[in-house]
C-alpha cells in the first residue's frame, strides 16, 4: 500500500469514528420542523475538504487518478440496501417524499454497479460510464434535497428526523458523501480517457483485403 493509501485508509476510518461518535452525541439530531443545517453541513464538509485538496495538490490528484475505476464502482454496490429505505417507509418511519426515490434509486445503481464495473469502466464506453456516474449523484443529491425538505414539504406526522439519528445518520454523515466522492473521482479518469478507443477502419480492411 502506498503511502497515500495508507493515509486515506485512516481518514476513512477517522472520519467514519468521528461520524459515528457525533451521531451518537447526537450532534445531527434536528427538530422536524427545522431544516437540518448540521447533518448538510456534514455531507458538505468532506466533498469541499476532497476538492481542495484534489486542486491542490498535484501528488494527491495523481494518486486519486490512478485509482481503478472499475473497483470505485463496484463500491457502488452496497447501495442494494436502499431497500431498507423501503421497508421503514412501509412501517411508517420514514416519509414516502423520502424514502421512495432514495430506495429505489439507491436500488437501481446498487444492482447496476457490477454490470457497470465490469462492462463500462473503459474507454470503449466512456460516455455511457460518465452518465451512470451522474445518475448515482443524482440519486444521492435528489435523496440529500428531499430528507432536507420532507418537514416541509409534507403535512404526514411521519418525518425525516430518523435519519439524523443513530443509526439512519450514518447513511447521510458517512455513506452519502463518500459514494458522491467516489462518483467525482470515477468521472475525472473517465473524462482522461479518449472518446474512441477503437480506430476507424482502413480502406483496404473495410474492402476485406
Amino acid at each position: 500500500m502506498t503511502t497515500y493509501g495508507k493515509l486515506m485508509f485512516a481518514l476513512i476510518s477517522a472520519w467514519f469514528a468521528l461520524a459515528f461518535a457525533a451521531s451518537a452525541l447526537g450532534v445531527f439530531h434536528t427538530d422536524p420542523n427545522q431544516p437540518p443545517l448540521p447533518l448538510l453541513l456534514a455531507v458538505l464538509t468532506p466533498i469541499i475538504l476532497f476538492v481542495v485538496w484534489y486542486f491542490a495538490s498535484k501528488s494527491f490528484r495523481e494518486f486519486i487518478l490512478s485509482l481503478n475505476p472499475a473497483t470505485l464502482t463496484l463500491v457502488q454496490s452496497w447501495r442494494i440496501a436502499g431497500f431498507v429505505f423501503l421497508a421503514l417507509y412501509t412501517y411508517h418511519i420514514l416519509p414516502g417524499i423520502l424514502a421512495l426515490p432514495a430506495g429505489w434509486g439507491d436500488i437501481f445503481i446498487g444492482t447496476t454497479a457490477l454490470f457497470v464495473a465490469t462492462k463500462w469502466a473503459n474507454p470503449d464506453h466512456r460516455t455511457s460510464f460518465i452518465v451512470w456516474q451522474f445518475l448515482g449523484i443524482a440519486d444521492l443529491v435528489a435523496a440529500i434535497a428531499m430528507g432536507a425538505g420532507a418537514g416541509f414539504l409534507t403535512t404526514q406526522a411521519v418525518t425525516g428526523e430518523p435519519m439524523t439519528l443513530l443509526p439512519l445518520s450514518l447513511i447521510p454523515v458517512f455513506a452519502v458523501p463518500f459514494c458522491l466522492i467516489l462518483h467525482f473521482i470515477s468521472i475525472a479518469q473517465a473524462r482522461r480517457w479518449p472518446r474512441e478507443s477503437r480506430m476507424p477502419a482502413t480502406s483496404s480492411q473495410s474492402l476485406g483485403v
